[in-house]
């Protein structure tokens, strides 16, 4: 079952002019939000930060290999010095 937290504004028809949010109604919409989130374990986390970390350093690599292959051809075909 939701709970309606809009306040005033839900039930007004959409051709009237609608009125700001309070921040302390805003404030009890976030907390509301907040409490709805499955936060990770301090394991999940750490697995998670750790495959992050070695994608990005497998892509780090991709990208540098394939950037110093095409230098390399680059300088071949062209003649650099």
């Amino acid at each position: 079952m939701a709970i309606d937290t809009r306040g005033e504004t839900a039930d007004k028809p959409s051709g009237e002019k609608k009125t700001r949010t309070s921040p302390a109604l805003f404030y009890r919409q976030v907390v509301n939000e907040l409490r709805k989130v499955i936060w990770p374990t301090r394991k999940d986390l750490i697995t998670y930060t750790t495959v992050v970390l070695v994608f990005v350093l497998i892509m780090v690599a991709i990208v540098y290999g394939l950037d110093s292959a095409l230098g390399w051809a680059v300088l071949r075909v062209f003649g650099g010095s």
